[in-house]
């Protein structure tokens, strides 16, 4: 199989790659290390004489005219994301996310055997509806749509990501969209609660206090490597084609300040954690209904919460606390 990965520079776009060099696919990476970097695992990865890396912009229109036409699959993970990224440049996450996947969809209608299209939304859509009232928790993926607030920063990564799936809808592709939610692990920068948790963590002194934005909201998280088995066996089966799929764990929900001193315990560190102001825009709970993805792919997620932050923090440890290498944005 050959597969193409935007974004393949990131944090979920570089383990996908890994896990498919694995399974003994040819893979093309493309980025323009706008957020993510070529650091070890990078290089480590581009090691295998099955993959191959192309620096490119996807906004250019005809960045992807030279590439070959017989891709089975196309991952779609390029955008700009994270919530300080969408609160400074709210009007540059609408038009990147929307160009780029333009692009990439325009480039895919040339495959001449493409399988399946794989676009990364995100569980951000949900939120509208979980302001206003009208969401169940666990959610699922016949939720009602409602938007936020167009004032609000934040509606704008949330729009980009409702219009690419209606994109992916009428694009006439063989399309998988899912919507991750909450997924972690190594790699994925310092602008995420858990590592970003576990940096002020491992820096702080025994006995100082840490305090915790939102602590009472709620949410469930899912490792990396449990996403990538979901994420696969949805693109790879015929009950996954032209369907949209949540990608996470409907358990344990935990509180923001649990998960907290979890990440304390884990890191050996005694601290005074302490709760400190709820977060503007940030959803109180986002938990998915997991049971549609979980009957098509005959898979649960393995790996705990506990052991999933384990395996975090040895390589944000290793990787970027005591060596001083870049962290993605």
């Amino acid at each position: 199989m050959k597969a193409l990965i935007t974004g393949g520079a990131g944090f979920l776009g570089l383990h996908l790659a890994r896990f498919l060099l694995e399974k003994g696919w040819d893979v093309s990476l493309v980025d323009d290390f706008y957020r993510g970097v070529p650091d070890r695992d990078f290089e480590e990865v581009l090691r295998n004489e099955k993959a191959s890396f192309h620096k490119i912009d996807l906004l250019e229109r005809h960045a992807l005219e030279d590439f070959d036409i017989d891709y089975h699959f196309i991952f779609h993970f390029a955008a700009i994301v994270g919530v300080a990224n969408v609160i400074e440049r709210p009007y540059e996450v609408l038009t990147r996310n929307y160009g780029l996947l333009e692009n990439v969809i325009r480039f895919a209608k040339r495959q001449e055997s493409l399988q399946r299209f794989v676009f990364a939304s995100s569980s951000e859509v949900y939120a509208g509806s979980l302001k206003y009232g009208g969401l169940k928790v666990p959610t699922p993926e016949s939720s009602a749509l409602t938007l936020t607030g167009l004032k609000e920063p934040r509606t704008s990564y949330m729009l980009s990501k409702i219009y690419g799936e209606a994109m992916c809808e009428y694009s006439g592709l063989p399309f998988t969209i899912v919507r991750p939610h909450n997924i972690f692990g190594p790699r994925m920068g310092l602008s995420h609660v858990i590592p970003e948790m576990l940096k002020k963590i491992y820096f702080a002194k025994v006995g100082e206090k840490i305090e915790v934005a939102s602590p009472n909201h709620t949410r469930t998280f899912c490792y990396v490597d449990d996403a990538l088995e979901l994420i696969y066996r949805l693109s790879t089966i015929e009950a996954g084609k032209n369907c949209t799929f949540n990608i996470g764990t409907s358990s344990p929900e935990i509180k923001i300040i649990d998960l907290v001193r979890m990440i304390a315990e884990v890191a050996g560190k005694k601290l005074k954690i302490s709760p400190g102001k709820e977060t503007p825009g940030s959803p109180r709970r986002r938990c998915p209904e997991m049971k549609r993805s979980i009957s098509i792919t005959s898979y649960r997620p393995k790996i705990s919460l506990k052991r999933g932050i384990q395996l975090t923090y040895r390589w944000y440890k290793e990787n970027i606390f005591d060596s001083g290498q870049v962290s993605a944005k």
